[in-house]
């Protein structure tokens, strides 16, 4: 019987600890999102986000928080895309793409004060869909991966998470060939939930 309650003792204490060091929840929200190059419009255009989080204490001020997130882009392409790729675009081409991938950011936050901190970090991208009535053949006019930097901000209201977040595109996800260079930018905007 001692052993089964010093078990119980020893099980809850590790447990609290635990759930000072990790906390685990979901979170969504809107994504604002374009790709540069002369091939689309200079316009953001709305698109959503859904996932989950693992926050990592890294002490009182600092924390590790690798993220899972379903997220759907929409871009609009121009006629100088028509112009630049006629030969490999079809005609019933789409005008309006919705880009759809599984990314994976990996952010290190600070905490400035009880409820505000600053975030920054890396997301990799793997595209989901692969868009083959854009060009003939079924040729992919998208590399299979995007690798952006992320800076934002997380309001910590108890149990709530708000987040304002910019990601850069780093490379280029044009997978036709190099005359027109296609980055990512997506503002994204959004709350989360600790358990």
């Amino acid at each position: 019987m001692k052993k089964i309650i010093i078990f119980a003792v020893l099980a809850i204490a590790t447990q609290s600890s635990f759930a000072q060091f990790i906390k685990i929840g979901p979170k969504g929200g809107v994504n604002l999102s374009k790709v540069t190059g002369q091939s689309f419009k200079d316009e953001f255009n709305l698109g959503y986000y859904a996932g989950g989080f693992i926050e990592l204490s890294l002490g009182n001020k600092w924390y590790l928080q690798p993220e899972v997130l379903f997220n759907e882009n929409s871009v609009r392409r121009t006629n100088d895309f028509a112009s630049l790729y006629n030969n490999l675009l079809k005609t019933d081409s789409l005008k309006n793409i919705k880009l759809q991938y599984i990314s994976i950011p990996m952010v290190i936050g600070y905490k400035i004060a009880n409820v505000l901190s600053i975030e920054g970090g890396a997301q990799y991208g793997i595209k989901m869909n692969q868009h083959e009535t854009l060009l003939q053949n079924g040729k992919e006019a998208f590399k299979n991966g995007d690798l952006s930097l992320l800076a934002g901000v997380e309001f910590r209201l108890s149990k709530f998470r708000i987040t304002a977040r910019y990601a850069v595109g780093i490379n280029s996800i044009n997978d036709i060939d190099n005359r027109d260079k296609w980055k990512s930018q997506t503002v994204q905007a959004g709350i989360g939930f600790v358990f």
